[in-house]
């Protein structure tokens, strides 16, 4: 019978507490008994002097009893243990659930309890409502629906878990006390875990389902994680293991068993994060990662008899693992940099053994994820691991590298004279095909792209401190990560000697510029270099992150916005962050005129140049077809007027930034740094909003007219350039002279971004 909502919600744990309570005194007690019948009774049966067939009777029975004292002992032991963990895990989903239900009362969403463990959450109609919801109250209704279904999901998992173990426990032979024991709820669902996953392949889709269940809600728990793992037996038996499984859910077109290959690939790679992080009380030993490095140019036969080109190497294999989970620098950075040293040396060494036959399906590997490449290039793979594991990816691209040998052991006699950066990031770089698609086809030419998309994840990941697609978005940004920033500004712009980046990598740089829209505006602010005499430390000097400004050259700068944002993307990217940031920071300094009305001008200075660089873009793109480029135009100027009215949504992210939606028209979620006004600490829910009511209100609103009249990128450039500045002028108090007075200048300083940019375009032209 399933776990309900209305089990779990109305379940009264206080007996289950109870029963904790009593098998504790049962345990304590079957512990002095035992004690007794080993010191007592056994003791003096094994000193007494008896002979015949009655002394080895007697001897026998006062064994045997002394043995079930002790085993009934462990049995409650082991019974206290598991109701134990059930009790601490329950109490705290039903804590969650509650919550949640009190959380869809306020909205008004009704839960429908379907009595399978499942539940629909829905806006009950109201006779005359038209039943239409706002995006957030349908955002809430999702979120809702989710989170609910999901404690369900888990708590039913508790549920079976303890039951399992309880009868693994008792053994069901009343007269047999002598069975399994567990010293945690995590070593029972351990141990089944293993249990399944010894069938391998044989497991029906319903062993499956348990399996990934099972694994689910545990992976991020190190001590069940460590036991799985150590379970298996070794890095070898893992990734057999997880190999098999690959193959098995990407061949044919069985979407059930892809699903459920995707699952445990997911929760392999949480929980072997999980399992190799030294910092956690439980953790698999070093070892484990110098044997993978030993493994990764080794060819690992999957089945008996598979052996020579066709057998995947270990890289491979574990490559599809470090796909998930925020891994410790000290367990994948050795990884990678084998990796990368490896394919230095021969970039198609890993794919040489994809198979190659006509009609073979385009994902069976070792990627189940399906998500960049097929899982046979382990550099992609291990790029997209470092996009997971922020602290990892800084170390990665800012630490002394190690040298390696084949085998994976330290070459201590020998140097880099090279970086992972400009390795990486040469123009010339090879990346490995990593698909079994033909030659020369569409799908096989995308493959050499996701190597590039995956080192864009890594630098994300180390520019930001955080994972690439973490949802939401933070920033945890530090000397390190800028000295990362510095490295992509340097190569990643439209005067630099490496070329432009791969298509692709592009969304991930207009993320990082977002993230770093404080310190770009910051470098701008140095015409002359008079920017720290004018005191832009101190008008910038308070970022929602507490991290400290970082001057890029002025000039680098600018290049790299011009790159950016001369993509469609990147721009809308760029903009919004900025027009956020803008927001903030006159909201910041509306007790200081001075600072306000200088960081006015440098906000204007790089709106000018952030739509100048998207038309110029736009003039390159359709230099013979004047139609064209003004269609352009026009569309960029409808979006920015979008942007305008309010669409952007935002709110705060774990303190320390504003994430900007794909309501703004963005790609992904993107966080934003912003100015904090005089005296916080910390960006919180009600700063967040003042920024976001700033922009409504003293921005965009009082001008719906002027916004119906303009036309094209530059008219709503213009606008959205002033606007902003009028009103702030309006919120410290200035005269219509002194507004008279500040147009010009405004006006001046966004023509200076925009010739700043238009100087470039005749440089390269």
């Amino acid at each position: 019978m399933a776990l309900t909502y209305a089990d779990l919600i109305e379940v009264d744990l206080g007996r289950l507490g109870s029963a904790v309570a009593d098998w504790d005194s049962t345990v304590k007690g079957l512990k002095t008994a035992a004690e007794h019948a080993r010191t007592g009774m056994l003791a003096k049966s094994d000193a007494a002097r008896w002979a015949g067939v009655n002394a080895t009777v007697t001897r026998g029975f006062v064994t045997e009893t002394a043995k079930e004292i002790a085993d009934l002992h462990t049995e409650a032991g082991s019974i206290h243990h598991v109701l134990d963990d059930a009790h601490t895990e329950l109490v705290s989903l039903q804590k969650q659930i509650r919550t949640a239900q009190a959380e869809a009362r306020k909205w008004g969403i009704g839960v429908q309890d379907y009595g399978d463990g499942t539940v629909h959450c829905v806006y009950p109609h109201v006779r005359g409502d038209t039943d239409v919801r706002t995006t957030e109250e349908n955002t809430a209704r999702d979120e809702l629906n989710g989170r609910i279904n999901r404690i369900l999901a888990h708590a039913a998992e508790i549920d079976a878990s303890v039951t399992r173990a309880l009868n693994k426990s008792h053994g069901n032979d009343a007269h047999n006390a002598g069975h399994s024991s567990y010293e945690s709820l995590d070593d029972a669902q351990a141990e089944r875990a293993v249990e399944l996953a010894k069938l391998g392949p044989e497991m029906t889709d319903k062993q499956y389902l348990e399996l990934n269940s099972i694994m689910k809600f545990n992976v991020r728990d190190a001590d069940f994680s460590t036991d799985f793992y150590k379970s298996l037996g070794g890095p070898k038996d893992a990734l057999e293991f997880y190999g098999r499984m690959s193959l098995n859910g990407t061949m044919g077109d069985n979407k059930d068993r892809l699903a459920l290959a995707q699952q445990l690939q997911k929760n392999m790679g949480l929980a072997l994060a999980s399992a190799t992080d030294p910092d956690n009380k439980s953790h698999l030993p070093a070892s484990w990662s110098s044997e993978f490095r030993k493994l990764g140019a080794q060819p690992i036969p999957l089945y008996r008899g598979a052996g020579g080109s066709s057998a995947p190497y270990g890289y491979q294999l574990l490559g599809g693992m470090l796909r998930y989970g925020n891994y410790d620098a000290r367990f994948i950075n050795p990884i990678a940099e084998h990796i990368v040293q490896l394919h230095r040396k021969d970039p198609l060494r890993f794919t040489g053994n994809r198979p190659m036959s006509p009609g073979s399906d385009l994902d069976w590997g070792f990627n189940p994820s399906g998500k960049n490449g097929a899982g046979y290039d382990p550099l992609t793979s291990v790029l997209e691991g470092l996009g997971h594991s922020p602290d990892a990816a800084k170390k990665f691209f800012t630490d002394a590298p190690t040298v390696y040998k084949e085998d994976g052991t330290v070459d201590r006699n020998a140097t880099l004279d090279y970086s992972y950066f400009d390795e990486l990031n040469r123009a010339e770089f090879e990346w490995a095909p990593d698909s079994i698609a033909p030659a020369g086809s569409e799908a096989a030419k995308h493959a050499r792209e996701t190597g590039a998309d995956a080192l864009g994840h890594a630098l994300e990941a180390a520019t930001t401190g955080a994972a690439w697609d973490v949802d939401p978005p933070v920033l945890r940004r530090d000397e390190q990560t800028a000295d990362v920033m510095q490295k992509v500004i340097d190569r990643y712009n439209v005067a630099s000697e490496g070329g432009p980046p791969p298509e692709i990598m592009k969304d991930s740089l207009a993320r990082m510029g977002a993230a770093y829209i404080d310190d770009l505006n910051y470098s701008l602010m140095d015409w002359g270099d008079t920017g720290d005499e004018l005191g832009r430390g101190r008008i910038f000097g308070d970022s929602s992150d507490g991290s400290k400004r970082r001057a890029f050259d002025m000039s680098d700068a600018k290049n790299f916005m011009m790159l950016v944002a001369g993509d469609e993307e990147g721009y809308k990217t760029m903009s919004a962050a900025q027009q956020v940031f803008m927001a903030s920071g006159l909201a910041s300094h509306e007790d200081n005129r001075g600072d306000g009305l200088a960081f006015a001008h440098n906000a204007a200075f790089t709106n000018g140049i952030l739509d100048e660089s998207r038309a110029h873009q736009i003039r390159e793109d359709f230099k013979d077809d004047t139609t064209a480029k003004n269609l352009e135009m026009t569309k960029q100027g409808e979006w920015r007027k979008t942007l305008m009215t309010g669409v952007v949504t935002a709110v705060a992210a774990g303190g320390t930034a504003l994430v900007l939606g794909p309501a703004a028209g963005i790609v992904a979620t993107t966080a934003v740094p912003v100015l904090l006004g005089t005296g916080a600490s910390v960006v919180s829910t009600a700063y967040g909003n003042h920024t976001m009511q700033y922009l409504q209100d003293n921005e965009y609103k009082n001008n719906a007219e002027a916004l119906r009249k303009i036309q094209g990128l530059e008219e709503v450039g213009i606008h959205g350039a002033w606007m902003p500045i009028y009103n702030y002028a309006d919120a410290i108090g200035m005269t219509q002279t002194e507004k008279n007075g500040l147009l010009p200048a405004i006006r001046g300083s966004y023509g200076d971004g925009k010739d700043a940019i238009s100087s470039i375009e005749k440089t390269l032209s």
